[in-house]
């Protein structure tokens, strides 16, 4: 695939963020919406994104190579040429067959078919298709031209070929693509994140901490080994003895709930959505808000700009 056509259905943030990553590196890129004016935000995500990039140092190409993306509102046109089309359309499991089944129709047989889906299952997004050999995940995560993560998740009928294709094709773009040996909801990130998310949300309903406290207790807690060790190093370099005796001691009274939590389900409820609607599990005014976007970015650019020194 060394001159692959990329082309992305679903110009949300994801989507305009994946297609800027492809540019940056060089491929031929198609965003594709069915709303015109989504694909115009998506186009003025993809230009200050990639201007923040070269002005960091960080794929000084960008700016330029931006200008190559083709913005197209037609389906058919957009994966005309496409060697791997990748879906990021809204979280919904009928609106993600749909999605499929008109790529199917539109693609040759060869054309790579994944989704950016956050949980749904790639066997489960290629029922009722012909040709289930060539749909995987590629599950990206946000901001994706920051982060280097992508788990890729075949089901039992990826042929083996489509995988080492969207391994490569990762890796020529500075990403870590790890393999899943097998499919399960939620992949490996999100099984860990919403692990740790299951138990602070019980810790606040059962009036142990705050949220404020527990995130302070990531952040300047276990929070800093994690990027360093990650999950095992951590376990090794603490010894495997001590972590038995902890495992027998606190797993017993862990949280294992298997429904919403009702704060969490409440504040839906209630329109408190998070930064995006000025309250969640805090309230945030406008500058807050854009405070920890900004802080959260300049983080992920320190660490790019760290891989790209190693590389």
């Amino acid at each position: 695939m060394d001159t692959a056509v990329i082309t992305i259905v679903g110009a949300g943030t994801m989507g305009a963020n994946i297609a800027l990553d492809f540019a940056s590196h060089g491929f031929a890129v198609r965003l594709s919406d069915i709303s015109d004016s989504q694909l115009g935000i998506a186009q003025t995500t993809v230009k200050t994104n990639a201007e923040v990039l070269a002005k960091h140092g960080l794929y000084d190409a960008a700016v330029s190579r931006i200008e190559g993306i083709i913005y197209e509102p037609d389906l058919a046109r957009a994966v005309a040429e496409a060697d791997v089309v990748i879906e990021a359309v809204s979280e919904n499991l009928a609106i993600k067959h749909t999605v499929f089944a008109q790529l199917e129709r539109l693609t040759g047989a060869e054309t790579i078919l994944a989704s950016n889906t956050s949980t749904f299952m790639p066997s489960v997004l290629a029922e009722g298709l012909a040709h289930r050999e060539r749909v995987l995940v590629l599950h990206y995560w946000n901001p994706a031209h920051l982060v280097p993560l992508v788990e890729v998740v075949p089901h039992a009928e990826t042929a083996a070929t489509v995988v080492e294709a969207c391994r490569d094709l990762l890796s020529r773009c500075g990403k870590q693509p790890v393999v899943l040996a097998r499919e399960v909801e939620g992949f490996i990130g999100n099984r860990l994140a919403f692990a740790v998310q299951r138990e602070a949300m019980d810790l606040v309903a059962r009036g142990i901490a705050t949220p404020e406290a527990i995130d302070t207790v990531v952040k300047t807690g276990f929070g800093r080994r994690m990027p360093v060790s990650g999950v095992f190093g951590t376990a090794d370099l603490g010894g495997l003895d001590v972590y038995q005796a902890v495992c027998q001691s606190l797993f017993p009274n862990l949280c294992a709930d298997t429904e919403v939590p009702a704060a969490l389900a409440d504040k839906v409820q209630a329109g408190k959505l998070g930064v995006k609607t000025g309250e969640g599990w805090s309230r945030y005014d406008t500058a807050a808000g854009k405070a920890l976007q900004a802080a959260v970015a300049e983080e992920l650019i320190r660490q790019a700009k760290r891989d790209q020194a190693d590389a």
